[in-house]
């Protein structure tokens, strides 16, 4: 018999406990493994030795199901590097430490590119200290940039979200007889997949948005505002959805940076605004998604909280089977009808690497995504749970804060 226990980290999404209800309940069927462990904050429950027992807390079907459809991470998260252990070994000691004295056999780690980082120098470090406890990977991101995989789970939900608050910003702009430009900044640091996705309306007979803009094309001010100029001669209103990430000058975002050297992104819809106003003059407003984009399960997709469990599923299969330092990823049969398969990869292979736009999804102007992309962003965003309401509202499943501390 071994124990298990499995982590939260990086970002909040809409499908990340749906990942770590997979490996509850996959572990529930394994007679093999006894006490299932959630470590609290990422690896810094690890390191620390502060875990908790999942068995405890998730109690009934009903406990389940309301993980299922609770967005972030119920477990906490963390942005935590791990050191080089070849200059610092002693966070990889207290960590084999903590794993020693509970018994456990396999850590599944849910993240995005930073925290397979994680898994391949701590599945490196165990193999090299003879420490025989499985590594697995557990993707998640909303900004659907991790290489080899097809997609992320939390990106559907999120691009779900996307799409309709642009639906509805443009059901609000286009009211007024005066013109007016909408600009919706959208998270994407240097990936555009989340602000492209917003381009599926154009599948529904949508105009909106008029322009997207992405981190993957080449972006000048003075073409922003010719395109908005000329966006503006066709149409009342234009709507323009601008990722976080496109080159803006120095002073507009604060320049700070996380442990993993990424910087602190907002600010461009603000600029972009101010812009337009001193330029063309026009009514114009900036609207800024901010966290909304990364929580709101009650538009999740299905699709995505369905992919979110089965991955997790076979995580822990993977596992067991004796394989270590993977990945889990998709791999993408066909897009009508949409089928995918699960399969692994080497954790070094998604690790600090980022996978961006392809050119096919970009017009040639740079200003806008071309309808090659919609058959891809399209099956992630289909479906929708039937959610547990309270007082009208979606109920959630919380740990108490006090566990937490």
């Amino acid at each position: 018999m071994i124990n298990i226990a499995v982590a939260q980290s990086g970002g909040p999404t809409c499908a990340i406990n749906a990942s770590l209800l997979g490996v509850f309940r996959e572990a529930l069927r394994e007679p093999s493994i006894d006490a299932i462990f959630g470590s609290i904050n990422g690896i810094e429950g690890i390191i620390e030795n502060h875990l908790v027992d999942l068995k405890s807390m998730l109690l009934s079907d009903d406990d389940m199901e309301l993980l299922r459809q609770t967005p972030s991470t119920v477990l906490g998260s963390c942005r935590y590097k791990l050191p080089d252990r070849h200059e610092d070994d002693s966070t990889y000691v207290k960590i084999a430490e903590t794993l020693r004295q509970r018994n456990i056999g396999a850590f599944f780690y849910i993240g995005g590119n930073d925290s397979q980082d994680t898994v391949d120098k701590l599945s490196a470090y165990f193999t090299e200290v003879g420490l025989d406890v499985k590594t697995i990977g557990i993707p998640k991101t909303i900004d659907n940039d991790l290489c080899v995989t097809d997609h992320t789970p939390g990106f559907g939900s999120a691009a779900k979200y996307v799409a309709t608050t642009m639906h509805e910003i443009t059901r609000d702009s286009i009211v007024y007889s005066i013109p007016s430009v909408t600009i919706v900044e959208i998270m994407g640091r240097h990936a555009g997949w989340l602000t492209a996705s917003s381009a599926v309306l154009h599948s529904m007979g949508e105009t909106a948005p008029h322009l997207v803009y992405v981190p993957e094309a080449d972006f000048t001010i003075d073409g922003f505002i010719s395109d908005v100029r000329q966006e503006m001669s066709k149409h009342k209103a234009v709507i323009v959805a601008v990722s976080e990430g496109i080159p803006v000058p120095e002073g507009v975002q604060s320049g700070l940076v996380d442990q993993f050297g990424h910087k602190y992104l907002s600010g461009i819809g603000k600029y972009l605004e101010n812009t337009v106003r001193r330029e063309i003059g026009c009514k114009v407003r900036s609207i800024e998604l901010n966290v909304m984009q990364r929580c709101s399960s009650h538009l999740c997709s299905r699709t995505d909280i369905d992919e979110a469990e089965r991955v997790a599923e076979a995580a822990v299969r993977c596992a067991l089977s004796g394989e270590t330092g993977k990945c889990m990823v998709f791999r993408r049969v066909a897009d009508k009808p949409y089928t995918v398969v699960i399969e692994t990869a080497d954790a070094s292979q998604v690790a600090n690497k980022e996978k961006f736009l392809p050119a096919s999804f970009i017009n040639p102007a740079g200003n806008n995504i071309t309808n090659a992309a919609l058959d891809y962003f399209l099956p992630l965003m289909q479906g929708e749970l039937s959610l547990i309401m309270e007082h009208g509202i979606p109920k959630h499943f919380a740990i108490h804060e006090s566990v937490l501390k």
